[in-house]
């Protein structure tokens, strides 16, 4: 099981972190809503909460909740340059579809 950064995620959240010493890094996962089925959540944990997955990368920890974990496994989070200012975007093998926005996703297990 796994959830990557890259280094450019990876300094983006470390900002984060500086704002707010509380956090103990970034929870991830996902929740039913959208027009394609699941939408990405990405905020601070402020606590590691009971069935978390705890990933550690480039000194970011990331919590992915159990229900999330097998929509996210394998995903790679990145950073991109949009006019008002950047952004986190979502590599998820596990997408088999999105949304003309972008903002939700559909599996194949959500097909079946």
């Amino acid at each position: 099981m796994s959830v990557t950064l890259t280094s450019a995620a990876a300094s983006r959240v470390h900002r984060f972190l500086e704002k707010d010493p509380g956090a103990l890094g970034l929870r991830f996962g996902v929740k039913r809503t959208g027009c394609s089925g699941w939408q990405y959540v990405a905020e601070l944990a402020h606590a590691e909460q009971p069935g978390d997955t705890v990933i550690e990368d480039q000194g970011v920890r990331v919590y992915v909740d159990l229900l999330s974990m097998a929509q996210v496994d394998g995903t790679t989070i990145d950073v991109e340059q949009r006019k008002l200012g950047d952004q986190f975007i979502f590599r998820n093998p596990n997408a088999s579809a999105e949304c003309g926005c972008g903002e939700s996703f559909t599996t194949d297990a959500d097909l079946a």
